[in-house]
């Protein structure tokens, strides 16, 4: 029997910790917290929103040979095929670790990301051959820059579609100047604007150089601003976002760029959905988790026709 074509995600998987403060922050002294732990990064939270929306969902990442990442896998497992979480003795699992004050603003994160470094070209080479057939490769910025560019040519070569992620300003400068290949690009704008070389250029004016750069559709979120995109065709559209009440908004890029694949793989025009991917993003915003508890297909439909269908934002 031939195996099913599946999304493969490819990039970071971390253990995400926060301790909020229950008391002001001062410096220099020991404060009581409230802490949680999640499931983070951003391909495995991609593909654990894919996998919760139905969709046959592939990770590839590296954990380390410890209690989180046998963690990690058991937690991911559920609803993502985790067969690629490869692990290594080189060095711990990724974690982030963010202080928030009393309001929930944060006061420091802390990232320790070192073992993305462990690997480099010829760990995703043999990754690859093992994958099978693929509706689509989703790929964040977290690994090296020589696995990126590897994975963008090897999708260009192949005719695959492909969707690349940004995680942060620093990150994304792991990209090439050459994006041909590259299907969807979703950013945040001052990652675009780092991205196109102009910090202080305009997200339209950002837009239009990366898909001079190779993209053919970039999408780029604007947290309250909504989301802005524009093709290589001249495609051009500005998005508001629903008005939510947000209790946590860890997670919230994520959750659209799953919705907005949703969408795409769907059949659905651009416009939709980004709509879909801001529905998603809206859902998680409301909870405290990283990804929706209860997020099902039907939820997001719902969540849709909520908020772009019923006197919601057209």
């Amino acid at each position: 029997m031939e195996k099913a074509a599946s999304i493969v995600c490819i990039g970071g998987a971390n253990v995400d910790r926060k301790a909020r403060l229950l008391t002001p922050f001062r410096l220099g002294t020991s404060h009581p917290v409230a802490t949680t732990q999640t499931a983070g990064g951003v391909a495995r939270n991609i593909a654990e929103n894919l996998g919760r929306l139905g969709q046959a969902v592939s990770l590839v990442s590296t954990v380390g040979d410890d209690q989180d990442g046998q963690w990690l896998i058991d937690v991911t497992s559920r609803y993502v095929d985790s067969r690629h979480i490869v692990r290594t003795s080189k060095a711990n699992t990724g974690t982030y670790t963010a202080v928030l004050d009393e309001r929930g603003e944060m006061v420091l994160a802390l990232a320790d990301m070192a073992i993305y470094d462990t690997v480099g070209k010829e760990w995703i080479k043999q990754r690859w051959s093992e994958l099978g057939p693929m509706t689509a490769v989703v790929l964040d910025v977290n690994f090296p820059a020589d696995i990126l560019s590897w994975v963008i040519k090897q999708c260009r070569q192949e005719d695959v579609l492909l969707c690349v992620v940004t995680v942060s300003v620093p990150k994304v400068k792991r990209l090439r100047a050459d994006l041909t290949g590259v299907t969807w690009l979703v950013t945040n704008e001052a990652e675009a604007m780092a991205l196109a070389g102009n910090d202080h250029c305009s997200v339209h004016k950002a837009m239009e150089a990366l898909v001079r750069l190779g993209v053919e559709t970039v999408v780029v979120t604007r947290g309250a601003g909504g989301v802005a995109y524009a093709t290589k065709q001249g495609e051009t559209g500005v998005i508001a976002a629903p008005k939510v009440a947000v209790t946590d908004a860890t997670g919230a890029g994520d959750a659209f760029a799953a919705g907005f694949l949703y969408g795409v793989l769907g059949g659905y025009p651009l416009e939709a959905a980004c709509r879909f991917g801001m529905s998603n993003a809206a859902l998680t915003l409301q909870t405290a988790e990283t990804v929706h508890p209860a997020l099902n297909e039907y939820m997001l439909q719902a969540a849709y026709a909520r908020y772009f269908r019923e006197g919601g934002t057209k």
